[in-house]
């Protein structure tokens, strides 16, 4: 993997790498791609306010998420078909994390199941679950779920309908997770989904619950009313309803009303280290990837993926610096300004001197 120096690279050997269906589905969203452009340009819509001369020969990147320590506040979001992307699936992921030092989210609709990657791998991870079936076929997902070793549950609640992701429907291409969502009448249930059901889950099991797709401030204080142990800002980056707000946006009003009561990850178009820091700036303890992760998987398999986390936190450890940081209990709101973006949208534009769709560069 050193060939690799930046990012950059990541994504463009990962677009050789990727047939069309497969990086249509890693990088695409949903109708009109609105939220998903949006994701990218509340990002751009804010600039860094730098502090200097505060002598950081030592930056230390390292933060505590819900008791555990990780070298770095990034973690890996779950994403489904993951064996579409590597031959190792979910496999790759979880190792990559924890050779890292980072949290891993295993998806409920991706390969291979949890009982093969919980034992595998010795690092935090996290299970998340689409919902398709009753109340006690969640208890039965939870069971085994502790069984392989999982510490952390997590409820994926914006997909009570699954959304129209026209890059696939106009190929009519539609990948295993899909189906796995949908089928058995799945769809049928996560429909049902309310906060009866979360407050059942609170009330007969005992392991942190994770609910991913919080993006009002109105739904982030009824999480914590219900006892939520996390708040996942999302919008299943820009996959799910389109003409949404971008997740960065919806961050600073959620934070806002949780006043640290409850722990806040956010996700959605974190392609920089610049990214995390602003997601730290504004009111998340970590932040998740999904697309970065999958560009690091179609590079190289889980050497990919770990080579793109360790070029993420290098940016994270060089921005900090120049922006007068030691660690992150020095930052706060004050180190961010909203300005106007200076380029249009779109998933890889923070990689602004490749061209991916249009001509071939040298690695």
């Amino acid at each position: 993997m050193d060939e690799f120096s930046t990012l950059q690279q990541i994504a463009v050997r990962a677009r050789r790498n990727l047939d069309w269906n497969v990086w249509d589905y890693l990088m695409g969203g949903s109708e009109s791609e609105t939220t998903l452009k949006r994701n990218r340009q509340g990002f751009d819509a804010l600039a860094l306010a730098p502090r200097i001369l505060r002598n950081v020969m030592h930056v230390d990147p390292s933060t505590t998420f819900m008791g555990k320590r990780l070298n770095f506040p990034v973690m890996l979001a779950p994403i489904g078909s993951l064996q579409l992307v590597t031959p190792d699936g979910a496999l790759a992921s979880a190792n990559a994390a924890a050779e890292v030092g980072t949290m891993y989210f295993l998806s409920s609709v991706t390969q291979p199941e949890m009982e093969n990657v919980g034992p595998a791998t010795n690092g935090p991870k996290v299970y998340q679950l689409y919902v398709k079936g009753d109340d006690d076929w969640i208890d039965l997902q939870v069971k085994r779920a502790q069984d392989a070793g999982f510490e952390f549950f997590c409820l994926t609640v914006d997909t009570a309908h699954y959304s129209r992701r026209e890059r696939d429907i106009i190929k009519r291409w539609e990948p295993s997770s899909r189906r796995a969502v949908v089928e058995d009448g799945g769809i049928d249930h996560l429909a049902c989904l309310d906060w009866d059901t979360v407050k059942r889950f609170k009330d007969r099991h005992d392991i942190p619950l994770i609910l991913k797709g919080i993006g009002t401030a109105e739904d982030a204080a009824l999480s914590v009313e219900n006892g939520i142990d996390c708040i996942y800002v999302s919008n299943h980056g820009g996959r799910q309803l389109d003409h949404g707000r971008g997740s960065i946006d919806v961050l600073p009003e959620v934070a806002e009303v949780v006043k640290k009561k409850v722990s806040i990850i956010v996700d959605g178009a974190i392609m920089r280290g610049t990214d995390v820091i602003k997601s730290l700036a504004l009111g998340a303890d970590a932040v998740c990837i999904g697309k970065l992760q999958g560009l690091g998987l179609a590079a190289g398999g889980k050497d990919g993926l770990v080579h793109t986390l360790k070029l993420l936190e290098a940016e994270i450890k060089t921005s900090m610096a120049l922006l007068g940081l030691h660690d992150f209990s020095e930052l706060d709101a004050t180190f961010v300004e909203e300005v106007e973006p200076l380029m249009p949208a779109h998933q890889t534009s923070p990689y602004t001197h490749i061209e991916l769709e249009e001509r071939e560069y040298e690695i």
